[in-house]
């Protein structure tokens, strides 16, 4: 049995550093055969002009280069073990647009976060969120003037 996997497409607005990558990865997306063609892919992101099939495989290729080959079984499983996942960064991202004051619906679009529940899975809250909640809280409460002015009610004449 097939099962297609529905994509939503989104649209992201992409600045900086990030920018600058794509940018480069555009420029450079020539790609030449075994004949000596040249042509140019639609993908920015490609392997020899086809799509990049399997992102896991991707993925784990780029956190192990550059790091030692292990030798035992142990080692390489405590290795994997501490490896970053993609949902990491997404859990990243998601905590930061939400403390830099992004809009919460905002920040779950470009997220890809369809439902509020899963959205507020990824936004965790940490002993340093509790921490600033307070002192601000405390920050507030200190600013109000302390010399309130309370008017007491005059009771209801009685008939």
């Amino acid at each position: 049995m097939n099962i297609a996997h529905v994509t939503h497409g989104r649209t992201v607005a992409i600045e900086g550093d990030l920018s600058a990558i794509v940018e480069r990865r555009w420029q450079a997306r020539q790609v030449k055969s075994a004949d000596g063609t040249v042509r140019v892919p639609e993908l920015v992101f490609h392997r020899d002009g086809r799509p990049i099939a399997d992102f896991r495989k991707a993925w784990a290729r780029g956190v192990h280069r550059g790091r030692p080959v292990s030798r035992g079984r142990r080692q390489r499983r405590r290795l994997r073990a501490q490896d970053p996942h993609p949902a990491d960064l997404r859990r990243s991202g998601v905590r930061n647009m939400v403390r830099a004051g992004v809009p919460e619906r905002v920040a779950m679009e470009i997220s890809g976060h369809r439902t509020r529940a899963i959205f507020d899975r990824y936004n965790i809250v940490s002993e340093a969120d509790l921490r600033t909640a307070m002192h601000r809280t405390r920050d507030y409460v200190s600013a109000q003037p302390a010399d309130r002015v309370v008017t007491r009610l005059r009771p209801a004449a009685s008939r």
